[in-house]
């Protein structure tokens, strides 16, 4: 998982950086680790699930990988807000979604974007990246590994590094040995 902490606000996105091509089982974890990290700094988790599809628009075997993810989130997080299948757009913008979901349960801008694939997960976040001058990434974090571990892509800036060692070491002052 990849974060961007922005003027506007702070953008989760998953899986920037492990699993290829996740399935919905695998998909449904990494919402729920992305959820936990984010609580563990202190912030609320929202969590949508993108797709180019919204709310069923399509049946194309990407947008079913993210309805059915969406189930098993719910079955392992019944108290998560979480919602999709659903575009980019409707995932920030409040009255987006709701022009066309008005009951999700997921109130408020996203935080965490929960991508089909890691392509798309990859190129959303450098996108966003790049857009952005006045924000700083953190990541890529790695979750659901027993000690704090993370990855140092060859253009981490010192400001990166920086970040990502302060990251690891906090994680390691309050994980349980």
């Amino acid at each position: 998982m990849n974060a961007l902490l922005l003027p506007s606000g702070n953008t989760f996105i998953a899986d920037t950086y492990v699993n290829e091509d996740p399935t919905p089982e695998q998909l449904a974890e990494i919402a729920v680790m992305a959820a936990e990290t984010v609580r563990r700094f202190g912030i609320e988790p929202k969590v949508a699930l993108l797709s180019h599809s919204n709310f069923g628009s399509s049946n194309s075997l990407s947008a079913s990988k993210m309805r059915e993810t969406l189930e098993r989130v719910r079955e392992r997080a019944p108290d998560l807000m979480i919602d999709g299948e659903m575009h980019g757009d409707a995932a920030l913008v409040e009255s987006i979604r709701n022009d066309r979901m008005p009951d999700s349960p997921l109130k408020g801008a996203a935080n965490i974007l929960v991508m089909p694939n890691m392509e798309a997960a990859r190129i959303s976040y450098n996108l966003l990246r790049v857009s952005s001058s006045e924000g700083v990434t953190v990541g890529p974090v790695l979750m659901g590994v027993s000690k704090p571990v993370h990855v140092l892509t060859p253009i981490a800036s010192v400001r990166r590094i920086v970040n990502m060692v302060a990251l690891a070491v906090v994680e390691a002052q309050t994980t349980p040995l």
